[in-house]
């Protein structure tokens, strides 16, 4: 299953996913639970839901318009499905996914999860609110649809469909994640924390963070999660700075968003984990 999740997502950690599953079987985690206050894609969530190498996930993502994707890809699964099946790949079409996001309100949560499904698999790199691929002209070497196999996502959704039961999705601020989910959370697992880019997060997401952000996030690890946990970033000193008690690797990883390119990572663990060496398409290198 070389990919599980349906969505595109900037900064995507589908690499990591095999780090992570060394993360669980080197630390005796297998069948515990695995937590993301910034669930986004989801790719490892659900790589490891699928793999059974957990019993339940916790998925939860402030922004609204992927919340509500997920909810409609378990709770309705059957009519979001109907509505790629049918969907039309052209920029009439896209103009009209575009609305519903400009004014959510006015909008089930199907279609803004549509709506959000739509324009993360059309748009360039997957940003909800970013370009569209080809262009508005559909000039460009790519067109509206060279991310959008209908069959193929289909699949995808309905496989993680089957999971549904075992998955709890939650629409919070992340820090009140952590002080009102993960207490009530079992010890016995993971939690996955990847907040918004320190330096780029603006140009990506739409929840960004200030500094004091970052800040807030780093004493609530710190503090308040009792869990093992991982938290990783964008390479910078200013992160780093916050997290000078912790465990740590600095990595190399490839990013599609905005252009391939290779980028510079921090990773940081709790005393608790013990931490495997990063292999693969994941090259660690000295600070």
């Amino acid at each position: 299953m070389r990919f599980v999740t349906p969505l595109r997502y900037p900064g995507g950690k589908g690499k990591l996913t095999p780090f992570i599953k060394r993360i669980f079987e080197e630390n005796d985690l297998l069948d515990g639970i695995y937590a993301e206050p910034y669930a986004g894609g989801a790719g490892i969530a659900m790589s490891l839901l699928l793999s059974n190498y957990v019993s339940r996930v916790y998925l939860n993502d402030l922004n609204p318009s992927v919340y509500a994707f997920w909810e409609s890809a378990f709770d309705q699964t059957e009519e979001l499905c109907s509505r790629i099946s049918s969907a039309k790949l052209n920029m009439d079409e896209w103009r009209a996914q575009r609305a519903v996001q400009l004014d959510p309100d006015n909008h089930t949560s199907l279609e803004l999860g549509f709506s959000t499904f739509y324009l993360n698999r059309t748009n360039r790199s997957g940003i909800i609110k970013g370009g569209v691929i080809g262009g508005k002209n559909q000039d460009g070497k790519w067109k509206i649809d060279a991310r959008f196999n209908k069959s193929e996502l289909i699949t995808r959704i309905e496989r993680l469909a089957m999971y549904g039961s075992r998955v709890a999705l939650s629409q919070l601020d992340a820090a009140d994640f952590i002080k009102d989910i993960l207490p009530e959370v079992s010890m016995h697992g993971l939690v996955y924390l990847d907040p918004p880019y320190y330096v780029k997060g603006a140009g990506l997401y739409e929840n960004h963070y200030f500094h004091e952000d970052h800040a807030k996030i780093a004493q609530l690890v710190k503090g308040s999660i009792k869990q093992p946990w991982i938290v990783s970033y964008d390479f910078n000193d200013e992160i780093n700075d916050m997290y000078p008690w912790a465990q740590s690797l600095r990595y190399d990883i490839s990013y599609s968003a905005q252009g391939r390119y290779r980028g510079r990572e921090s990773m940081f663990f709790s005393d608790a984990l013990s931490v495997p060496e990063l292999c693969g398409p994941i090259y660690q290198f000295a600070a």
